[in-house]
């Protein structure tokens, strides 16, 4: 299967190196476009377009970083690389994105805090698994010292 765009989410956390280095180097086999994605949750960015709200702190943050982060990758790869900003419910966001872009697979990392984590904080990868109608890469996240 060819996949020509790539659909990634970050969460501006160390996760995100592992997920990058996996997927830049698939891109870079298949040709693909990449899609770098963060969906900024806060309180904001959940209620922004319903209250009208002016753009938070959090928000100009995730900007940046995507954009540095794509233009680092850009540089390293000479791969496409664009960048999207979501606001909200994390799964919900990822599947309307990945539809509307047209992307052919969707890749995300987990970070292996087990299943009282996902009970307690809820599994984005779980949700978004359940429903898209994609494949999915999910990259582990990197072994424990001493594991």
């Amino acid at each position: 299967m060819l996949y020509k765009k790539i659909l990634v989410t970050l969460d501006t956390t160390s996760s995100d190196a592992e997920i990058l280095a996996a997927v830049a180097s698939l891109a870079s086999l298949m040709k693909s476009e990449l899609l770098l994605l963060h969906v900024a949750d806060g309180w904001v960015a959940r209620n922004f377009h319903q209250l009208n709200l002016a753009e938070s702190e959090e928000m100009r943050a995730d900007w940046k970083y995507l954009e540095d982060t794509a233009e680092k990758l850009r540089g390293e790869t000479g791969l496409g690389v664009t960048t999207q900003l979501a606001l909200g419910n994390p799964p919900d966001q990822i599947l309307k994105v990945a539809q509307d872009e047209g992307v052919d697979l969707i890749a995300m990392a987990s970070h292996g805090h087990g299943i009282v984590g996902d009970i307690l904080r809820g599994s984005t990868i779980e949700s978004v698994r359940h429903r898209a109608r994609i494949p999915m890469l999910i990259v582990p996240p990197p072994p424990r010292p001493g594991a």
